[in-house]
């Protein structure tokens, strides 16, 4: 790999590749070797403030806000094709600072990236930003206007795909951004500030700083930023909106999940957990939208979890750069410390290990763990009404149609979920019921760019994707027009 993508020595700040303010740099280590592969600037408090300030005039004084959505869409294609043009880069590097598995990188971090840009291209050809409303002799204009500077707070699972389901609808609107990428992998997102670069977005319209958690609430307090988009953990989003509250600063909100997979009295067992375990080992289990509990019917659950003990024990671990690899190794040291004090405290709880549970003997080095199924799993356990982000699924056994959609809805959660089964018809009946801001029925659907995605309850604030992740960047104004104006 090109050692350019892997050592960064400059932000992208202001359209320009700028030194840090102080030569601090973070080291970015690999997860599967636990080598040193990457250094990136450590950013500070005054580095933030040169990008708000970057962006700050492009959105004030600058021609992005002011350019008509046709001439936006133009761009955005132009960024669309630059970054098709980058996709083995993406995977590539991403594959080295968060172990994602070389097999499904191109799909994980690059499969809804260009696309993501060339939708929302396409949509403001046509969307109404504005429109009159008269009624008698009362007349107004409503505007759809960009909010502002938008602060995007990046996630390590797949920092390039979320950092593009923010950039690109907050650019459609008419803001600028800052991105602050995570220290666990914030090599890739300079990858997407070149592309940017290439397709001709004017200066200071995005700009790409990677800083840890003090220096990222620096980003999302700044009096120079409208809005903050985040995704990442339920606890980091109660923090942020709780910061943002406190300017009545907008804010929208991927969080976590704690999603049901439920398998009604006529599923096809053979067929569908296969499915459903290698579903949820998807980026070692480290996926806000992984359908992590699976509610069985009562009656069938020990040949179910025998059928999910198989299917996990013949998923290959290892090496993320080697394409016969399923399930990699997990962001860091402290994230595997976590999978297995859930692992843990399941067992004390009462649950049943029927596969994995440990790390795998054959790979000494890198942070690893064995994918697991839990059995004897009560939904009031802690392993079920909390986020683990790691390769464990929990069983939970269910009385019927009526009992599974009570255990569904039962979690502080509403991200996602499935239903499993040989009537469609019934599935859909149950998906209806369930709270929750995406439901597959017979598969595991993964987002794409027409349909918006995000949770009820606390799994988040706003969608992102679709028409309504526009509306997320845009603020609605109304303008009473006297008389004169109606016929104009």
């Amino acid at each position: 790999m090109d050692d350019r993508l892997l050592q960064r020595r400059r932000f992208y700040v202001g359209g320009e590749w700028i030194e840090p303010a102080k030569p601090e740099f973070f080291d970015v280590v690999s997860p599967s070797s636990e080598e040193v592969v990457g250094q990136v600037p450590y950013a500070t408090p005054a580095d933030i403030d040169r990008a708000v300030a970057a962006a700050r005039t492009a959105f004030d004084d600058g021609p992005w806000p002011k350019m008509s959505p046709e001439e936006r869409s133009d761009v955005l294609a132009r960024v669309a094709d630059s970054l098709r043009q980058r996709t083995d880069d993406i995977a590539n590097v991403t594959t080295e600072e968060m172990g994602c598995a070389i097999s499904q990188a191109p799909a994980a971090q690059t499969g809804l990236v260009a696309p993501v840009f060339d939708f929302y291209s396409t949509l403001i050809r046509t969307f109404e930003f504005e429109r009159r409303v008269v009624t008698g002799e009362r007349a107004s204009l409503v505007t759809s206007e960009p909010i502002g500077v938008v602060a995007a707070v990046i996630p390590w699972n797949a920092p390039v795909t979320l950092s593009s389901w923010k950039t690109a609808p907050a650019l459609a609107a008419g803001c600028t951004v800052v991105i602050k990428p995570p220290p666990e992998a914030p090599l890739s997102n300079f990858i997407l500030a070149e592309a940017l670069e290439e397709a001709g977005v004017p200066p200071g319209v995005v700009n790409v700083v990677p800083a840890g958690r003090e220096v990222g609430e620096h980003l999302v307090t700044h009096p120079g930023t409208d809005k903050v988009a985040f995704t990442g953990s339920t606890a980091a989003g109660k923090r942020i909106m709780s910061l943002c509250g406190e300017q009545v600063k907008r804010v929208s909100l991927e969080l976590g999940g704690k999603s049901a997979a439920v398998l009604l009295d006529d599923v096809d067992l053979a067929a569908t957990i296969p499915r459903l375990v290698g579903g949820a080992m998807h980026l070692s289990g480290q996926v806000c939208g992984a359908h992590t509990r699976v509610l069985v019917p009562r009656a069938r659950y020990a040949e179910a979890v025998e059928a999910a003990a198989s299917a996990a024990s013949a998923i290959t671990v290892g090496d993320p750069h080697d394409p016969a690899t399923i399930v990699g190794p997990l962001v860091a040291e402290r994230q595997r410390a976590r999978v297995e004090g859930y692992i843990e405290g399941a067992i004390a709880d009462g649950a049943r290990v029927a596969a994995g549970g440990t790390r795998p003997s054959h790979l000494p080095k890198g942070w690893y763990v064995s994918p697991t199924i839990l059995a004897d799993v009560d939904n009031g356990m802690r392993v079920a009404r909390e986020e683990i982000f790691g390769p464990v699924l929990c069983f939970i056994p269910h009385d019927g149609d009526e009992d599974a959609v009570r255990i569904a809805n039962d979690s502080a959660y509403g991200l996602s979920g499935g239903v499993w089964t040989e009537d469609p018809a019934r599935g859909l009946d149950v998906a209806r019921r369930m709270r929750t801001g995406s439901v597959a029925i017979n598969g595991h659907y993964p987002p794409f760019p027409l349909v918006p995605f995000g949770g009820f309850k606390e799994s988040g604030i706003g969608r992102e994707l679709g028409p309504e992740g526009l509306l997320n960047f845009l603020e609605p104004r109304s303008i009473g027009l006297p008389p004169t104006l109606l016929a104009s």
